[in-house]
């Protein structure tokens, strides 16, 4: 439907001027132009002109200008489907998705084939997830733009998302009659593999290994392909073929642990002896270089077979250096027997790597390095940290930083285990130390902010952390940008603990900003991924944001909001207490809380007078 008040081909010309000049992003010069239209009197009201020059300015940063304007400008011309498509994008910039969509429903019963206006509401509708409205704009985008392979794509995913696989594969067989066979083209290789993702979640087993047969030529991912194809054979009750391709992609990669789960299920292993026969007898013997194939065999040993198998593969490990090998083995600790072996198996090699210098004293090899019962100490400090002995774990951390006092890993461990017996002020002098022996090591800073902030030094964790952050910024604002969601958790957690509510609570509500942030960036890939056709990842993509506030962060933070409303709520008095100079407020602290506030006040003294800290802080 034409404007109410069209304008002259002069003025007109300016008009267009002024929407390129918004697309280009050269708003003073589109500013110009609408100036030039408004100044003449007979078109001083001209609703879309008025509306254009609005959104210019929103642009600019000028927002309750931009809305008056846009306002006016409809009022001006109720029936231009600029004015009410410009009004829907004022909306979504305010993330006010309803109105907008409103807005763009208004602006298409003006012009019900405006590809543009279809577009923008297909990207609300899928962000909102009204898949029933998303597939009806799809349609007609697909009707007035049969020739774009977007709309053909966007159509099926709508129907994908709605769970109607057949309408879905049947769109997509019908566009694939309109492609041309090409050698290698990524693009329209993903689009196979996007069928076969379809046929795949449409139950029909057989139907996926057709259509990967009839395409495998023109399928790039051949990974995806024999991964796929390779569950699908063992689905359908075909495990000597399917093994014969987890095999093939074990020698692709042989540290891939699904792979070897996947070969063991092939082989019909029922119990723990067939599946370390498999790994003893073939696997070990196929992939010998695989560090995995050492290790899986770990959890299906027992007794006098486990001891052998756990033996050799810590003194490998022993030999070479690898701090996390008590990561690696902690899933064994479920087994108690499992546990005794291990620990009487490190014992004798600290006893006789003192007395000889070997593992064993019948061992025919030559001397261990030196650096060997370093790491039986380490290990023992973490294994006896985990079984809850203290006073152990802290004497083999202590005899493994007299060994090697410059081990920056050793006082980390000193931390933790200070940390699980409930002592976060030792705890952060531990990482404090250690972040002084590598000054530029940001995993050790961060660690030692970390515990800065369980210990409730709050300004200490931030000057800590703005060693790394960007100059000329504060550490809490650059953190914040970077949406760095562990410091703010563990701060408003701190915060807390102090009884700072309302901080506690800015930190809470700055942890959801960032998820919502992450919501709204979907935006950017609606349009982007059927373009390039990344189109199972974009079903990825859709998968994780409906799911996305599961993740930790999300739940540490709004579980610190809810008890912090909670003793509000019980006590609204702690509303108006307000903090002290030094950082503490007139609340009851537990005994337990006194007494961390006041060691944390004495250390922190400590440090700022002692050598490490000051080296720490250059």
């Amino acid at each position: 439907m034409p404007s109410s008040n069209p304008l002259p081909p002069k003025e007109n010309t300016l008009f267009k001027r002024v929407v390129r000049c918004y697309e280009q992003k050269q708003y003073k010069n589109g500013l110009k132009f609408a100036k030039q239209i408004l100044s003449n009197p007979k078109f001083s009201q001209h609703g879309e002109t008025l509306a254009m020059k609005g959104l210019t300015l929103n642009c600019l940063g000028k927002k309750e200008e931009a809305y008056e304007l846009v306002r006016l400008g409809l009022k001006n011309d109720l029936k231009s489907h600029v004015c009410w498509h410009v009004y829907g994008l004022l909306q979504r910039a305010d993330k006010k998705y309803d109105e907008a969509i409103r807005c763009y429903r208004n602006a298409l019963k003006c012009d019900k084939e405006n590809v543009q206006i279809l577009r923008d509401l297909s990207l609300l509708q899928i962000h909102l997830r009204d898949l029933e409205g998303y597939k009806e704009t799809r349609h007609q985008l697909l009707l007035l733009r049969p020739a774009q392979r977007v709309s053909w794509i966007g159509y099926a995913m709508a129907h994908h998302l709605l769970k109607e696989y057949d309408v879905c594969l049947e769109i997509l067989n019908e566009f694939s009659k309109t492609t041309t066979k090409v050698n290698y083209d990524y693009e329209q290789s993903e689009l196979f593999l996007y069928q076969a993702q379809v046929i795949l979640e449409s139950g029909d087993l057989e139907g996926v290994l057709e259509h990967l047969s009839t395409y495998e030529d023109q399928i790039c991912d051949k990974l995806s392909l024999k991964e796929m194809r390779a569950d699908i054979l063992y689905q359908l009750g075909k495990p000597k073929e399917s093994e014969v391709l987890y095999r093939e992609l074990l020698k692709r990669n042989q540290e891939n642990r699904q792979y070897f789960i996947a070969t063991e299920k092939c082989q019909n292993c029922l119990n723990d002896e067939d599946k370390l026969n498999l790994y003893e007898n073939d696997l070990k013997i196929q992939y010998p270089k695989s560090s995995l194939v050492k290790r899986i065999p770990l959890a299906y040993a027992h007794r006098d077979k486990f001891r052998e198998l756990v033996d050799q593969y810590m003194k490998v490990s022993f030999r070479k250096g690898v701090p996390p090998l008590f990561i690696d083995l902690r899933t064994l600790y479920n087994d108690p027997e499992k546990v005794k072996t291990i620990e009487d198996l490190i014992l004798g090699y600290v006893k006789n790597l003192k007395t000889s210098e070997k593992f064993s004293i019948l061992d025919p090899d030559p001397k261990e390095p030196a650096s060997a019962i370093l790491w039986c100490y380490f290990y023992l400090a973490q294994h006896f940290d985990y079984l809850g002995k203290v006073e152990l774990a802290l004497q083999y951390i202590d005899a493994a930083i007299e060994h090697t006092p410059t081990l920056i890993d050793a006082f980390v461990v000193r931390g933790k285990i200070f940390k699980h017996a409930g002592d976060p002020i030792e705890a952060y002098k531990c990482l404090d130390e250690a972040q002084s022996l590598d000054t530029a090591d940001r995993f050790i800073n961060s660690k030692a902010a970390k515990y800065m902030l369980r210990a409730n030094l709050i300004q200490e964790a931030e000057e800590m952390c703005s060693k790394f952050t960007r100059e000329g910024v504060s550490a809490t604002e650059n953190l914040n940008e970077m949406q760095c969601m562990w410091f703010q958790t563990e701060s408003a957690a701190a915060y807390k603990r102090l009884g700072m509510f309302g901080e506690a609570l800015k930190k809470c509500h700055e942890v959801e900003r960032h998820f919502s942030e992450m919501v709204d960036d979907q935006f950017d890939f609606h349009t982007y991924c059927m373009r390039k056709m990344t189109l199972r990842s974009y079903m990825t993509l859709l998968r994780l944001e409906d799911k996305i506030r599961d993740h930790n962060f999300y739940f540490k933070a709004a579980s610190c909001a809810i008890d912090v409303y909670l003793q509000l709520y019980d006590n609204p008095n702690l509303a108006d207490e307000q903090p002290k100079e030094n950082g503490e407020v007139h609340v009851e602290l537990s005994a337990n809380e006194k007494k961390i506030e006041k060691q944390a006040k004495e250390s922190s003294k400590e440090g700022r007078n002692g050598e490490s800290y000051a080296e720490g802080t250059k």
